[in-house]
């Protein structure tokens, strides 16, 4: 019997894998005995010592959350600042953990929530108090460095793919006497992958998408326009993806909201339809728009299974790496090959993770900024194989998805309110 108990908790936007590394997590504690909670909207549960008793849970609907999309224990948008700048939350959190006898912290998301475990660490390390933490990867955005992929990502790519695919048979169907520009808006505030991954919609010269704008690439007004018209007296139709995160050739969004979420990150407004408003003012083109948004992240109905194996794979190495003994490290995704499709999990430090934004690739852009390269595809494809279709309830029709109890542990701690700073 291993000594302490662990926690696990979910950060930022969800993914529709994010279950499964859950799932991955709470099976490893059972099989090695050890006591588990989950924080109940991740960083936040954790301060305010709301903690989810997972030893209440049913083992059929810790099976159920393999194939649940969202964040089963809830998420939040809640960055920690520097140590100096924080200490206070810092410490309240040891806090918490000495209460609950915690040895072992897994926090599961991106960036910023690799710098919060970074730092919860060096916090542990300096008050004394014996924790592992270990980050684990989660984010559609598939910008963290160091691993070849994210967990989250194969599935958001895939979705984008099928999208773009069918939907632009519908615009195909309909452009001799209706719609002749159809735009995509996906996410990818700084990196394109997403964008990227639309790409794979298409395999001759003229399949859709036609083009791709991304945030790698300073939008040029004229030689987008010009490269619209051209694809639709040609083709018929133009299919356009936008990432958010486009912009001008002065380094700015093109739909800069002027706001700020909880990271601290630029709140974008809406490229989608200011592109599809462009074309139709300078061009007199019909079009359709549309923003995927949560669907693209939360579209477990379509999940890729390599993405699923992997985000199930972090969960499980994670609790290994804790039991272990490492800290401040993330289990990783190493590709060996992609013919056959090969890959393994192994450690890397947080140090190398933290705040670091792995943005695509040069080479994954073609020439003209509109499209992606073989070497693109070579990446993308292995990641969006296979199908890992959740259960259907055949009387509703509806996917039959993890209902969780979450029943929290008695609390042993004052109340503690979390002001804005």
């Amino acid at each position: 019997m291993n000594k302490g108990n662990l926690l696990y908790a979910q950060s930022g936007g969800v993914t529709a894998v994010i279950n499964a590394t859950a799932c991955a997590v709470i099976e490893a504690c059972r099989r090695h005995r050890i006591r588990a909670y989950a924080a109940r909207n991740g960083i936040i549960g954790a301060l305010r010592e709301e903690l989810i008793d997972l030893a209440r849970e049913d083992r059929a609907a810790i099976q159920a959350l393999r194939h649940t999309p969202g964040g089963a224990f809830g998420s939040c948008r809640f960055k920690l600042k520097s140590l100096e700048q924080d200490r206070a939350r810092y410490e309240r959190l040891i806090e918490v953990f000495r209460a609950h006898e915690i040895r072992y912290f897994l926090y599961n998301g991106g960036n910023d929530s690799a710098d919060t475990s970074l730092k919860i660490a060096q916090i542990a390390h300096v008050l004394g108090y014996p924790l592992h933490v270990i980050g684990v990867p989660k984010t559609v955005d598939n910008d963290l460095p160091v691993t070849d992929t994210c967990p989250g990502f194969g599935s958001v790519a895939k979705y984008t793919a099928v999208s773009v695919l069918e939907a632009s048979l519908d615009v195909a169907s309909m452009c001799e006497s209706s719609t002749k520009v159809f735009v995509m808006e996906v996410m990818g505030r700084h990196a394109g992958w997403i964008a990227a991954a639309a790409g794979l919609a298409g395999k001759r010269a003229d399949d859709p998408p036609h083009i791709i704008l991304f945030p790698e690439v300073p939008f040029d007004e004229a030689a987008f326009l010009a490269r619209v018209r051209a694809t639709v007296e040609r083709v018929g139709y133009c299919t356009v993806v936008v990432s958010e995160g486009l912009k001008n050739a002065q380094g700015q969004f093109l739909a800069e909201a002027g706001t700020r979420d909880a990271f601290g990150h630029t709140q974008l407004g809406g490229v989608g339809p200011l592109i599809a408003q462009l074309v139709k003012s300078k061009l007199g083109y019909k079009y359709h728009w549309a923003v995927p948004d949560y669907l693209q992240r939360s579209a477990r109905h379509l999940a890729s299974k390599v993405d699923a194996l992997q985000a199930y794979a972090v969960g499980q190495a994670a609790v290994e790496y804790a039991l272990a003994g490492r800290n401040a490290v993330m289990p990783v995704i190493r590709r060996i090959s992609n013919k056959p499709f090969k890959w393994k999990i192994e450690p890397a430090p947080l140090t190398k993770i933290a705040n670091i934004e792995k943005k695509l690739p040069k080479n994954f852009i073609a020439g003209d900024g509109f499209g992606i390269t073989a070497a693109a595809r070579t990446y993308f494809e292995p990641l969006i194989r296979g199908e890992d279709t959740p259960p259907y309830d055949a009387t509703t029709g509806l996917p039959k998805y993890a209902t969780l109890k979450r029943v929290l542990v008695r609390k042993k701690l004052p109340a503690y309110a979390i002001a804005d700073k």
